[in-house]
């Protein structure tokens, strides 16, 4: 299912949304024009590495170094199908998130959302080397939010069925509630599979940190 619109108007223009969309397009754009080698590289130094920073972690809660990859991965997406997937979801549903919280609280939702999301994909998966990117977790955690701020939201979708392609509008709980189904499933038989390319516990983490922060940042 591919979300177009949900129902629901925000009251103001989402200014940190937009700009949390352009600053991930506006740096995907830079990664375009890099070398396979040198996006190799990027991703390894920005982007979460189970095995390099759960240590850094438990070794050094303290340290602001800990922290960076957690922070920079969130703006770092392995392809184009990847971003705009990341940037359509947030475009549908952090309007309304945003104008519940307040911009700066807002922001600061995202990126927690964000850690967390990350924080649970190296906890499920804390030897591996393979380096993790993408907006997914702070993405997930708004839609956390959404799930539980706006239960009577419709979002009307697109849903291939077969060779066709129809639009039908659905409860936004129903929606986001068969999209986390899904991550969920996929995130319990990724743990069987080693070498997993798909952060399915960053989705999860992010989605019930999400559900669970959006009472105390909401105005």
């Amino acid at each position: 299912m591919i979300p177009l619109r949900d129902t629901i108007r925000s009251r103001a223009f989402p200014v940190v949304t937009v700009a949390l969309i352009a600053a991930n397009i506006l740096i995907f754009l830079h990664e375009a024009s890099l070398s396979e080698v040198e996006l190799q590289m990027l991703a390894r130094t920005y982007g979460v590495v189970p095995a390099r920073d759960l240590p850094a972690l438990i070794y050094h809660p303290l340290s602001l170094g800990t922290y960076i990859p957690f922070l920079t991965a969130m703006f770092l997406h392995g392809g184009w199908f990847h971003v705009l997937g990341n940037m359509l979801y947030l475009w549908v549903f952090g309007d309304n998130v945003e104008d519940a919280m307040g911009r700066g609280r807002f922001l600061l939702f995202y990126l927690l959302a964000g850690f967390a999301g990350s924080l649970a994909h190296v906890l499920a998966n804390p030897g591996t080397t393979v380096p993790t990117i993408g907006a997914s977790g702070a993405v997930a955690g708004v839609l956390g939010a959404y799930f539980v701020s706006f239960p009577r939201s419709r979002v009307l979708s697109l849903v291939p069925i077969f060779f066709f392609i129809t639009l039908v509008e659905l409860p936004a709980v129903l929606f986001l509630f068969l999209w986390f189904a899904m991550q969920l499933l996929n995130g319990v038989a990724s743990l069987a599979i080693p070498g997993q390319t798909v952060a399915w516990w960053a989705h999860i983490g992010g989605f019930l940190s999400g559900a669970l922060l959006v009472k105390f940042f909401r105005r």
